[in-house]
């Protein structure tokens, strides 16, 4: 009797896993008319590239910053945009700060579309083309910022500039923020923020950078992929720090500083933060396992079931999937003894951490210590920020915005989806639950490889329909 009954409650269970399965299928998708917008795709090339000639790169140290490249960037969109600058009005906040209000016909709530013109520092030697030429050859356009985000910039100014000169006004106000110390987690969109508070602006939708228009990013999905972040991990770097004696390494103890902190790298590697299934991954999983193999979307289709499976894939595969799923801690520095035949007085090892949405930075330090169980070694933060929150998408924003992407990227499954870096849009989460992150380009596993660093670059084409994009997303607002 019992055998049967064993029998029958499998049976059941494998027909509620199968009948789930059979329905976990893609929600019918509309299509969206495309919006014809004639742009000049010359000029947007251009102008690109002479933003990528103003080497504007942030560095910690003021020391390091040429404000000449910076104040030539500014001058190089009065001159470049004389629609926008003389329907908008703009403010400088703190150092580098752009703030634009393009005024709207009503007065409901604005929108926000963000970029920034800093960029990182280039290797210069190490690039196939000088990372400041803005040279253009065979239909690609190379150069630091080309991605990340004067790209962005250029498409958000390029559209405005053109729907200006045709007479279009937006509905309600619209603001572009553009910041030049993004890339140093810098002071100024803190600022642009604080003044909009000041001002009691709620927008209605904020854009800036983060997912992008993809293909092969997730299990058994070959459809192109358009992946908005609602919400962004947090960022903390931390230091683990032993101290000894020191002396000669000829009479080594059995246990010396740099072999107890390799022993506390190793049980921190060997014990990852615990997986988490948070609001904008399980948006993500339900939005695009549907479009899984059968064998994936039963594994998405009954997470109630398998997520100490797909917890067990992301730990041994590590990479963008895991990131998805748990906090991270990558150990990114060593240092010891000054000589090779001295114990260190003093061994430190540094790592970055990406706090998943539910960890702080308080529950993370005490994870990281009661992991490593030695009180020798002392586990300190260096700094950091906590995950951002998670945005709405039951919004006429997050509706506006897939139209537009509906528009321009007609074949893409639009998906939302946790951006995994950090970014100036955090900050607006004290105005607005309605942040989105989103770059306006199609783009390959290998050019998103060339973000921060070598051969940054973008093919032409992908530069002007970024515009396209903009200027169909400001047609609705």
């Amino acid at each position: 009797m019992f055998g049967w009954i064993l029998l029958a409650a499998v049976g059941a269970f494998l027909a509620v896993l199968l009948v789930r399965t059979l329905r976990f299928r893609p929600a019918d998708r509309t299509a969206v008319a495309a919006q014809p917008v004639e742009l000049d795709g010359d000029r947007v090339v251009d102008s690109l590239a002479r933003m990528v000639r103003c080497k504007t790169v942030s560095y910690r140290d003021k020391a390091l910053v040429d404000e000449r490249e910076f104040e030539k960037f500014r001058a190089l969109l009065a001159e470049r945009y004389p629609n926008v600058h003389r329907v908008c009005e703009l403010e400088r906040i703190g150092d580098s700060g752009l703030l634009y209000r393009w005024p709207g016909k009503n007065s409901g709530a604005p929108s926000v579309l963000m970029a920034h013109y800093d960029v990182v520092p280039a290797d210069e030697p190490a690039w196939q083309k000088p990372p400041f030429a803005g040279v253009i050859e065979d239909g690609v356009l190379w150069g630091r910022g080309t991605l990340d985000t004067k790209g962005t910039l250029c498409g958000i100014m390029e559209a405005a500039e053109h729907l200006i000169g045709q007479g279009f006004a937006p509905q309600q106000d619209v603001y572009f923020t553009f910041a030049g110390d993004e890339e140093i987690a810098g002071v100024n969109a803190p600022a642009i923020v604080d003044e909009l508070e000041k001002r009691g602006v709620h927008p209605e939708l904020v854009v800036d950078e983060g997912g992008a228009v993809v293909e092969g990013v997730f299990p058994g999905v070959k459809e192109k992929c358009a992946l908005i972040g609602i919400a962004e991990k947090g960022m903390m770097d931390v230091s683990f720090t032993i101290r000894s004696a020191g002396g000669h390494a000829s009479a080594p103890p059995a246990h010396g500083p740099v072999g107890r902190l390799a022993k506390a790298v190793c049980r921190v590697e060997n014990h990852p933060f615990p997986a988490r299934l948070s609001e904008p991954i399980a948006q993500m999983f339900d939005t695009l396992g549907r479009y899984s193999g059968f064998a994936m979307r039963l594994v998405f289709a009954n997470l109630w079931c398998f997520l100490p499976l797909l917890n067990r894939i992301c730990r041994k595969s590590g990479g963008e999937l895991n990131a998805m799923m748990r906090t991270t801690c990558a150990f990114t520095q060593m240092q010891g003894s000054s000589a090779s035949n001295v114990l260190p007085p003093q061994a430190r090892v540094s790592a970055n951490l990406r706090l998943m949405s539910g960890d702080t930075i308080d529950s993370a330090l005490d994870y990281l210590r009661s992991t490593v169980n030695d009180p020798d070694i002392e586990v300190q933060l260096l700094h950091g920020m906590n995950p951002s929150a998670v945005s709405r998408t039951d919004s006429k924003g997050w509706e506006k915005l897939c139209t537009a992407i509906g528009q321009t990227w007609s074949d893409a499954i639009i998906s939302p989806y946790l951006m995994l870096q950090c970014s100036d849009s955090r900050h607006f989460c004290r105005i607005s639950d309605k942040v989105m992150r989103f770059s306006a380009m199609e783009l390959t596993k290998e050019e998103r490889a060339t973000i921060h660093a070598n051969d940054e670059r973008v093919p032409v084409e992908k530069a002007v329909k970024a515009a396209e994009f903009f200027a169909r997303l400001m047609m609705q607002l």
